[in-house]
């Protein structure tokens, strides 16, 4: 594929000049500073802007510099991170904003390299930071991108490969203008979001459809080429919601693996092999709870990038408290309950236990 080469002053001023016009007004977009646009970016991974809004509000009115966040306990960070999902996106910015304070006293590098090296900052994350902060000359390539680019100049590749996101990298290096190039990512994501979406582009209104391929050849709702992803493996799951006197035990989950340090309810597979009900009085035996009733209160299912959960929520109401508790387990009540953060899947559940509004 061979970019027109005639076409890209066109392409950098009708992006700009709609940008300007058209550009929503984003918190993270109201001041130039390279900790929010962390931030911001970090959030926006996988998750829709007017779900980041109110969180990413939340998390810069709790720690507004980088010195902030860095002294913040893992608790807290994830705290405010409560429902917004993929978590390690929150313990890596965590990691990331300690290592730029340890290391550059609290001011995000403005080299590629050394950006680079941080807890989870991939190409894309960096080419927005050192662009929109920093006004360097850098491609940031997202799937908003990677879909105008395909559409533009009627690219076939298949943009769930890598090899496709490195090839519009390189489309991006010869569009990007020398002056504002900021501005110019940043038109192509809001382009991207708002005109050029995966299902009805709205061509009419797009200011670079004179020089749309796609649109001329009408491949518009054709492109972009994605192979399927894999549908995620189903797993039925049992949660126990285990009570006594009111309270409620919670546990944290493993250190690694699906959602890893998240604080939850007991959960286990469901094994097929065993009735039901004997599942239940097993797991209590083995873990020494003297059950006075229990209940299969509630079905639902949940669905990850890579998995399927079908979840049988079962309470159990304890005869007594038991002599121990688990390790990483904590009885709560419902006032107390707030203070711990927890994953949707899991917030699912104590709402219909009434423990979470």
């Amino acid at each position: 594929m061979e970019i027109i080469q005639q076409d890209i002053p066109y392409i950098q001023d009708a992006l700009l000049e709609w940008y300007q016009a058209n550009k929503r007004d984003l918190p993270w977009r109201r001041q130039s500073n390279a900790y929010y646009t962390l931030v911001s970016e970090i959030m926006l991974q996988q998750t829709k802007v007017a779900t980041v809004i109110p969180y990413y509000e939340r998390f810069i009115s709790r720690f507004p510099t980088a010195h902030d966040l860095a002294t913040a306990s893992d608790d807290d960070v994830v705290k405010l991170w409560e429902g917004l999902g993929y978590y390690s996106r929150a313990r890596n910015l965590h990691s990331a904003i300690k290592e730029v304070v340890a290391t550059y006293n609290g001011t995000i590098p403005m080299d590629k390299g050394e950006i680079s090296k941080l807890k989870g900052i991939g190409p894309y994350t960096t080419g927005a930071v050192l662009s929109i902060a920093y006004n360097q000359k850098v491609p940031a390539v997202d799937g908003n991108v990677m879909r105008v680019f395909s559409r533009i100049f009627a690219l076939e590749d298949d943009i769930a490969k890598v090899s496709t996101r490195k090839k519009m990298e390189s489309i991006a290096e010869e569009v990007i203008p020398d002056h504002s190039p900021g501005d110019f990512n940043q038109a192509l994501m809001e382009l991207g979001a708002t005109i050029c979406t995966p299902k009805s582009p709205q061509c009419l209104f797009c200011p670079v459809k004179d020089v749309c391929l796609a649109y001329e050849k009408g491949l518009e709702k054709v492109l972009p080429i994605k192979k399927k992803a894999k549908a995620p493996e189903k797993t039925v799951i049992v949660m126990y919601a285990l009570s006594f006197n009111a309270q409620l035990l919670v546990q944290k989950r493993p250190s690694t693996g699906l959602l890893a340090n998240m604080w939850s309810l007991p959960t286990e597979d469901r094994l097929e092999e065993m009735p039901f009900d004997n599942q239940i009085e097993e797991y209590c035996e083995v873990n020494g709870y003297s059950a006075k009733i229990f209940s299969d209160i509630y079905q639902y299912e949940h669905i990850f990038s890579h998995r399927h959960w079908k979840i049988m929520l079962v309470f159990v109401e304890l005869a007594n408290k038991p002599d121990f508790t688990p390790k990483r387990s904590i009885w709560v009540d419902k006032h107390t309950i707030s203070d711990f953060a927890f994953p949707k899947v899991y917030l699912k559940a104590l709402e219909q236990l009434g423990y979470r509004n």
